[in-house]
């Protein structure tokens, strides 16, 4: 660190106070450490403005010395490659700290939930410190705001059309005597994200109004199905609009968009996120909800093949219950024959790593997995997993009337057999996504 040139701070300090700033973004993406939500009020939000500004103000004195710059962004490279570094920061630069009220404007307005009075706070900050900005070279400050609104608004900067992607922001070039701009920035970062809350609306109203339409097709197939004496076909039908309703459930829709964003991050990080959710463990609902979530963290990428798979080789000719069951069984033997190294290798790292988190958390908790999702389970458990081994032992077990530790159906006490029960359900499922048209790799 040889050529950093600053008169009043030190390459060192200038770094500390960009993580602190860091954790300021983090906060302003919605959420603490924690987990919980994270309050902004006008006052806090104008404080981090003023660091915001702290730092165009030093970035503006060093504009003109290129190896300072060139190496500081040395210094926030070497900082934003470690593991432990938020991976929604990595791009982190000299250019975002110039910008940096609209960088920290653009995580405030993409906070989730976006409530009411988070908007309120939002534009009351920004307002102030346009404002202020105004005061300091205009007598007439208010007039001149005003003004300036009015002629953005007739110049149809304010419309849809012409609002810019968030990422384009910083790239902005605001032509007036105020080099950033916070109201305007802020009017067009709400009218966009309300535009894409509206488009995902739409969206959600179509899932729910398909669902509902190929449930009620599949339930008159199934009625159809009865009436033709086919009753193995009437409980295919039953668990298929189950199944059908759990992939395409909003919940569950929402869970796999989580799911994708934080399995995108390196494992120490979003492993850290499950760790702090641990307080929370001994709530039994609590815990299947981070089981629930991790599973579907397995899939995330390839969810839409799932459901591909799901649609193709559920609708095959209803098959015997003893079939579904050898099936299961063979697929158990293949796993044995097989070596697991090459089975692997199908399967992302990523995958490797959620089923080696998963395994540990687990461990002892084998009939957490019966509390969820027949068709979860069975489509995020890759064979070559030790997991899949004991939960597809465990219900082959259970379907030849075997003492086990869990029971999800009340065949056996009753003397009845196997045939609509939960068990059947969960074998029914591994068969359709790891045995139907093995050919087909998912």
């Amino acid at each position: 660190m040889g050529v950093w040139s600053h008169p009043e701070i030190s390459l060192e300090e200038m770094l500390k106070l960009i993580k602190g700033f860091v954790d300021i973004l983090i906060l302003a993406s919605g959420y603490q450490s924690s987990g919980h939500f994270a309050h902004w009020d006008p006052l806090n939000i104008k404080k981090a403005f003023q660091w915001a500004l702290f730092f165009e103000n030093v970035l503006k004195s060093i504009d003109d010395n290129q190896d300072s710059v060139n190496e500081l962004d040395a210094a926030i490279s070497e900082l934003t490659s470690n593991p432990h570094f938020p991976q929604g920061l990595t791009h982190l630069s000299s250019a975002t700290l110039s910008k940096a009220r609209v960088f920290i404007l653009e995580h405030l307005i993409r906070t989730l939930p976006m409530r009411d009075s988070h908007i309120k706070a939002v534009l009351k900050a920004t307002i102030d410190m346009d404002l202020e900005e105004l005061q300091k070279t205009e007598i007439n400050y208010l007039d001149v705001y005003i003004d300036k609104l009015k002629l953005q608004n007739e110049e149809g900067i304010m419309d849809f059309s012409s609002i810019p992607c968030p990422d384009d922001n910083l790239h902005v070039k605001v032509e007036n005597d105020i080099k950033v701009d916070l109201t305007t920035f802020a009017i067009q970062g709400i009218k966009k994200r309300q535009l894409a809350v509206s488009l995902v609306s739409s969206i959600e109203t179509s899932v729910n109004v398909l669902a509902k339409t190929i449930t009620q097709v599949n339930s008159n197939d199934g009625l159809l199905h009865e009436e033709q004496n086919h009753p193995t076909a009437y409980v295919w039908n039953h668990w298929r609009t189950r199944t059908r309703s759990y992939l395409l459930d909003k919940r569950t829709i929402r869970l796999v968009s989580g799911a994708r964003m934080i399995f995108s991050a390196p494992k120490v990080q979003w492993a850290q996120v499950f760790e702090h959710l641990d307080i929370s463990k001994e709530a039994n609902t609590n815990f299947c909800e981070k089981i629930e979530l991790l599973l579907l963290g397995c899939i995330s990428t390839r969810w839409d093949r799932i459901i591909q798979r799901f649609m193709s080789n559920s609708h095959e000719q209803p098959l015997g219950i003893s079939t579904l069951y050898e099936g299961v069984h063979n697929l158990l033997l293949e796993r044995f024959q097989n070596d697991d190294s090459m089975q692997q290798k199908q399967h992302s790292k990523k995958e490797q790593e959620i089923m080696e988190y998963l395994e540990v958390k687990l461990s002892n908790q084998i009939h957490h997995l019966w509390e969820l999702s027949p068709a979860l389970v069975a489509a995020s458990l890759p064979p070559w997993s030790r997991l899949f081994e004991v939960y597809a032992s465990e219900l082959l077990s259970q379907f030849k009337g075997k003492t086990t530790k869990i029971r999800c159906c009340g065949c056996i006490d009753d003397n009845k057999e196997h045939i609509e029960c939960e068990v059947v359900e969960r074998i029914w499922c591994v068969y359709v996504f790891h045995v139907s048209k093995k050919q087909v790799l998912l």
